[in-house]
């Protein structure tokens, strides 16, 4: 073999020479040209730099695990592993040549060193030990040695905990660099972590944080010893020794100076030294590092090019083969030909490789890269199943490959999982990038390249957190520096000291993230305390100047400024007067603090009387006397809502003047309550349950805050929930009837409906749903404003203390027919009622309460009771249902055994015998259950009204009235013919004794209807 240098250059020099960037220059100012590089990281590094030059387009990126080759590209960035053996670019570099003679790697660096050339020019670039070897190989090179541009001195041993700042300190395992750079994190806040087994993605995040000063120290391998330009002042050995893949041993002095050469950074001198567990070094040693003075290399690791591929056999048998001149020695087997030996064993393998073209794909496919550093034998193992694909499928079985990148793509797990996830998929990235290994590599180079990223970010992301504490890093520098912490706080809370996040202040208080520990807590406290004393001034005499819109009260009872919270509610003597207690640290004190305080308060109460202005003018009315102000007063302390029952006496008592007094301020005398219909929407409702629960400590009771968004929803009745607490259900506006609950509003509706048809005089137009005078049926209009079926509206009714007479279809509807008038009437039954609707609302405690519930399920079918019997369907028989006809009940249901014989001399035992077939199966069909069920149920709203009411309303009202709140002379008019009952309808005169009040827009409608009848 004959060797030529001309045409060649060697750039040869220590670390920090510039020989890199020189060899850059050198190739763009070519048309074309390959660079090849030891480490694919340094690739992706000089990659970047040609970029930034020339364009992207205009450059490739090409190794094992990556490819990026633009059409045309001028310029290719290569591993030394992946650049052509033969090429006709103008240009070619080879860095880091010295490298031809490691153990490992070194055959193919000899072999480009020797045979791959620029059309016009060659760079190697090394170490000057090459000098005298490559002279020897390349008779004709032309060699130029660069100084470093920097010195480099020993500084001797140290104590980990006492190296300067910027230093890097080199051990040679992976456990050994984890303890120190724990070490590190404990005592001066941290270091970045770089070893050989970490992707390069991982390695160039590592090396970030400490390039951008996030940490002063990196603890690594001897994998910073070649490829990274770093800004160390000082390199420490942890270690001497290294396990070199075959025996531990000493680095030489190359290798230590190789190391240690990376401190210093162009003009800026750097010092090496040893720790406290390292013999410090000989001064022969240090003084042929200092100087640059080390054995040449005398012989470069070889191997044969030429393999021979016509069989097996062959082929091992050519690797064997010796170097064919001095200089040269044969390299010991590299994982590729450990593989092959292995493989060659293998029956099935040996039945494959059976041509020169099997032979040649079983080689190609025995270089795949052992990124796992698994056994020789489960490496072969790997690529056995891969050759078997190649050869009998063509391709790689994608299925296969699918289940072990699937296997790979998980980023939870510790530093030793992650990275051994890498390693694998490190693995299926190479062979994705492998030319014709695949169908379809596109998608597999793309799918790889994401698992890889996202598996190295998440290994960076452990590392840091493992061995990074960037704010004691931060924050023992000052202290070590003497010098007073600065503390500020941004706009939203977040409190920094030197830069780093140490709280949070929300409003008055200011909370330490959790982890704030150790030797510089107490610094970091004070630090924080000193700003927070200023903004709590601050910040007080901003809120004392805020106006409402700034404040904000909760459902919770918090009162927040600007979202945060700075006060809580409790209760007081005075439910519309809670008691403002404030959130806050220590810190508030003084005028500040009181300043706070009565903004706050001055807020609630403007709130308060805002949301509740009704509520609140009344309390402070001035124009009530007498019973109405003790009315009033009641309706306050009940937060706006009385059950009629409960005040029956004293609403009978009022004149029109008092009714009329207490109508101006929004109060309403329905039929069931006292109320003022201002309150019934979601803000007053919301509020009036929080003042409630802060004087009964109801915050935490089951059910409160549920019921204000079914109101904000506009339903009208909603399912009550056993478990809530029953006052929520009345302080959101909702009547607690058992099952359901209704809106207070739609029960006086509902009343408004029932009270003509109570009133009807047979032998008069007949209202839709009347009966007899004295009973009605359900409609569909009252099912409409309830949203009820009419199995809801049986339940509805029966909770509101009516009760429920049962007839057959037929027996009603010959009796509507009897009913129908002579002749017509002079008026309408709508207008009757406007006569009297005046009188009902001013003398509603006379009248029986008319009951009213709700259902969700709107309304299906009509309630009206006269229906006829249902026809057959398909030849059944469907009995029909048997209309109910609703009365009001009294306390004497139970002895009126023989009672309404108006109804009863129209049926004449019709109704009887419809009872007695339909008891037992039908709740209220037998009268005397259903008057017994429905006295309970009287019991049980006594009960359940008792706790908006008085607590001696629970065996019944004060005049002894049952809970269906009947006029005193009901149940005596039940009692009596229907004649008698009918002319007392008739006759009863108008209640001339009081007056009519003036305000009441039915004095105007009587008036005008007085004018027309003129």
């Amino acid at each position: 073999m004959i060797l030529s240098g001309r045409g060649v250059t060697a750039v040869l020099g220590p670390t920090n020479t510039g020989k890199t960037h020189y060899a850059i220059e050198r190739m763009v100012a070519h048309e074309t040209g390959i660079i090849g590089l030891p480490l694919r990281l340094l690739a992706r590094e000089v990659y970047t730099r040609l970029v930034d030059k020339v364009g992207q387009h205009n450059v490739a990126l090409i190794t094992g695990e990556e490819k990026i080759t633009p059409h045309m590209a001028r310029f290719s960035v290569c591993t030394v592993e992946a650049m052509p053996r033969e090429t006709r670019a103008s240009f070619v570099a080879i860095d880091e040549v010295q490298l031809a003679g490691d153990l490992e790697r070194g055959h193919i660096f000899t072999d480009r060193v020797l045979h791959l050339r620029g059309r016009d020019e060659t760079l190697l670039l090394g170490a000057g030990t090459m000098k005298p070897i490559l002279e020897q190989m390349l008779p004709g090179i032309h060699v130029i040695e660069r100084p470093r541009l920097s010195q480099l001195f020993y500084a001797g041993s140290k104590k980990i905990t006492r190296l300067p700042q910027r230093t890097a300190i080199v051990a040679f395992s992976a456990d050994e660099v984890y303890a120190i750079a724990e070490l590190i994190r404990r005592q001066r806040g941290g270091a970045a972590v770089v070893l050989g087994a970490l992707s390069p993605r991982t390695r160039n995040a590592q090396v970030a944080l400490y390039q951008e000063g996030d940490v002063e120290y990196l603890v690594a391998t001897d994998a910073i010893g070649m490829g990274l330009n770093l800004d160390v002042d000082h390199v420490a050995f942890a270690q001497d020794r290294k396990f070199d893949g075959y025996q531990f041993r000493n680095l030489n002095p190359a290798e230590l100076a190789q190391i240690a050469g990376r401190a210093g950074r162009h003009l800026r001198d750097g010092t090496f030294g040893v720790t406290g567990r390292v013999d410090p070094f000989d001064d022969e040693l240090v003084k042929r590092i200092e100087t640059h003075q080390f054995d040449p290399v005398k012989v470069l690791q070889w191997r044969t090019t030429r393999f021979d591929y016509s069989s097996l056999q062959s082929l091992r048998l050519s690797l064997e083969a010796a170097p064919p001149i001095a200089g040269l020695t044969r390299a010991l087997p590299a994982v590729d030909q450990q593989a092959l030996d292995h493989l060659s064993r293998y029956p099935d393998v040996r039945d494959l490789a059976t041509t020169p073209e099997r032979v040649q794909k079983l080689w190609e496919a025995c270089a795949l890269p052992d990124y796992r550093r698994i056994t020789p034998a489960q490496h072969a193992d790997l690529i056995s199943t891969l050759y078997a694909d190649l050869v009998k499928r063509g391709t790689v079985n994608e299925d296969f490959m699918a289940e072990q990148v699937r296997r790979a793509d998980r980023t939870d797990g510790e530093i030793d999982t992650l990275s051994a996830r890498i390693a694998q998929i490190r693995t299926w990235t190479y062979v994705s990038n492998r030319p014709g290994w695949l169908a379809d590599p596109t998608h597999w180079q793309e799918k790889t390249r994401e698992i890889e990223d996202r598996l190295s970010d998440a290994l960076h992301e452990r590392l840091t957190k493992r061995f990074v504490d960037r704010r004691t890093s931060v924050l023992m520098k000052r202290l070590r520096e003497n010098a007073m912490l600065e503390a500020e706080i941004s706009v939203n809370g977040d409190v920094f000291v030197e830069g780093h996040h140490v709280g949070q202040l929300a409003g008055f208080r200011f909370t330490l993230v959790a982890g704030t520990e150790g030797p510089d807590a107490k610094a970091v406290q004070a630090a924080a305390q000193k700003a927070l004393a200023l903004e709590f001034e601050a910040r007080a005499a901003r809120l004392h100047a805020a106006g409402n819109a700034d404040l904000a009260l909760g459902s919770d009872g918090t009162v927040r400024w600007l979202g945060d919270p700075v006060a809580r509610l409790a209760a007081s003597d005075h439910i519309m007067r809670p008691r403002v207690i404030l959130l806050s640290d220590e810190q508030l004190t003084g005028n500040a603090r009181d300043h706070v305080a009565a903004r706050i308060e001055r807020f609630v109460n403007h709130h308060i009387a805002t949301v509740l202005k009704p509520l609140d003018d009344l309390s402070r009315a001035e124009d009530l006397q007498g019973l109405a102000k003790g009315l009033a007063f009641q309706l306050v302390e009940n937060l706006g809502v009385l059950f009629r029952r409960d005040v029956a006496d004293d609403v009978k008592t009022l004149d029109q003047d008092a009714r009329a007094s207490m109508r101006k301020h929004g109060i309403r005398f329905g039929a069931y309550h006292i109320f003022m219909p201002a309150l019934l929407k979601p803000a007053p409702a919301e509020l009036i349950t929080l003042l409630w629960a802060l004087k009964n400590d109801g915050l935490d009771k089951p059910g409160y805050g549920d019921l204000i968004p079914v109101l904000a929803a506009g339903r009208t009745s909603v399912v009550t929930d056993p478990n809530f607490e029953r006052a929520f259900y009345k302080l959101a506006g909702f009547r607690f009837l058992g099952k359901r609950a209704v809106r207070i509003d739609i029960l006086e509706r509902l009343a408004d409906l029932i009270r003509p048809l109570l009133q009807w005089k047979p032998g008069t137009p007949r209202p839709d749903g009347a009966y007899d005078g004295r009973r009605f049926t359900a409609t569909t209009a009252m099912l409409s404003i309830l949203g009820a079926t009419p199995d809801d509206m049986e339940e509805i009714l029966k909770g509101l203390g009516y009760r429920a007479d049962s007839v057959k279809p037929e027996e009603a509807a010959a009796f509507l027919a009897a009913q129908a008038p002579a002749a017509a009437a002079t008026e309408t039954p709508a207008e009757a009622a406007s006569e009297t609707s005046d009188e009902h609302d001013a003398d509603a405690s006379d009248e029986s309460e008319a009951p009213a519930a709700t259902a969700e399920a709107p309304a299906a079918e009509t309630a009206e009771a006269p229906a006829a019997a249902e026809a057959a369907v398909e030849g059944e028989v469907v009995e029909a249902k048997p209309v109910l006809l609703w009365r009001p009940g009294s306390r004497h249901d139970n002895q009126r055994q023989g009672g309404h014989r108006h109804g009863r001399e129209r049926h004449q035992g019709g109704e009887r015998q419809g009872e007695r077939q339909d008891r037992g199966e039908r709740r209220g069909g037998d009268r005397n259950r259903g008057q017994q069920a429905g006295e309970r149920g009287e019991r049980g709203e006594r009960r359940d009204g008792g706790r908006g009411g008085r607590p001696d309303q629970g065996k019944g009202g004060r005049d002894g009235k049952p809970q269906g709140g009947n006029r005193p002379d009901r149940g005596d008019r039940n009692d009596r013919s229907a004649k008698p009952q009918q002319a007392k309808f008739e006759a009863r005169p108008p209640r001339k004794e009081k007056p009519i009040d003036p305000d009441s827009p039915f004095a105007k409608l009587a008036a005008l209807k007085e004018q027309l009848k003129k």
